[in-house]
């Protein structure tokens, strides 16, 4: 199944020799330079998603996070799931 994802237009400024070689690379692949353009963006945004990942690893690790087991971590998540569903009905039971 395909998904269509809605898409913005946005208008940048490259180096014309950038733009030039943009150009002539998408012509000798065949792609529109949109297209490569957007490949570059979500590698970069990938690689920020990753280096923040590590960050975060990094501060759980320092802080004797990498000691908890599959099982702790399921019963934390169970935890913190029911405590946001039991903010959830009070927030509602306050609105109504």
């Amino acid at each position: 199944m395909v998904t269509s994802q809605k898409s913005r237009t946005l208008t940048i400024s490259l180096p014309e020799n950038f733009a030039d070689q943009l150009e002539k690379m998408a012509a000798q692949e065949g792609r529109d330079p949109s297209d490569l353009l957007m490949e570059g963006i979500k590698r970069v945004i990938l690689d920020r998603v990753h280096r923040s990942l590590e960050v975060g690893r990094a501060e759980a690790r320092a802080r004797g996070g990498d000691k908890y087991t599959e099982d702790d971590v399921e019963r934390l998540v169970h935890e913190v799931r029911a405590e946001m569903a039991a903010e959830r009905e009070v927030q509602s039971k306050l609105t109504a």
